[in-house]
């Protein structure tokens, strides 16, 4: 199913309203937010996931109501050489997702810094997620739900706890920070095509995962 906010009758293509927002994710080193992207992106999962050199860009969209949401993702290495490049990527970001592993409290503690140099030196209305990912490593939780769930009530972030392997609550992690972005300005349609990665004006591109249609994600 596509990933929306709401459904329309079938035969209705009432004009939208199209929005294009930034996004970063960041977090330590095999966390998995390559593969939180790939889910999203593609709906696919590899267990032998590519060290991210840099960053990696994608682009997927979501529909909410009368407005799509099409978010240039920017996905950043893990690595600490990479982190001074980071502020790079995050800077004029209008979301960012923060990823850690529930079974390496390293990665929390790692997840906290991020989120603490976001608020400092990112976009101050920029929307930060915090993802709690290998949900389904539950057996080798080192990180308590609810200790997470806490901190990020008390820092003002959207939490959940994803599964890129069995795809738990990866599309809602995006569709929750995409009813948390602005729709009032709507941006250039085929800005996102001139970058490397999905090309949002192909429908062959994301063949039955397109946005407001039939099938999909």
């Amino acid at each position: 199913m596509a990933t929306r906010g709401s459904g329309r009758p079938n035969g209705t293509l009432p004009q939208t309203k199209i929005c294009q927002f930034k996004l970063v994710l960041l977090g330590d080193m095999a966390v998995g937010k390559s593969s939180l992207v790939l889910r999203f992106v593609k709906g696919q999962f590899d267990e032998f996931q590519e060290t991210t050199i840099g960053a990696a860009f994608l682009a997927q969209s979501v529909c909410l109501d009368d407005t799509t949401v099409k978010f240039e993702i920017w996905d950043t290495a893990g690595q600490e050489r990479y982190h001074s490049l980071a502020p790079m990527y995050y800077r004029g970001a209008q979301a960012a997702i923060v990823v850690f592993d529930i079974t390496k409290p390293e990665t929390f503690e790692r997840a906290k810094a991020w989120v603490k140099e976001l608020q400092r030196q990112a976009s101050p209305n920029i929307v930060i997620a915090l993802a709690g990912n290998k949900a389904d490593l539950a057996e080798k939780r080192l990180v308590e739900y609810e200790e997470a769930q806490t901190y990020s009530e008390d820092t003002g972030l959207l939490f959940m706890e994803t599964s890129a392997k069995t795809a738990m609550n990866v599309n809602e992690l995006f569709l929750a920070i995409a009813k948390k972005m602005p729709k009032t300005d709507t941006q250039n349609p085929t800005h996102a095509a001139r970058h490397r990665g999905v090309n949002l004006q192909d429908p062959e591109a994301h063949n039955t995962r397109s946005c407001c249609g039939g099938g999909g994600i």
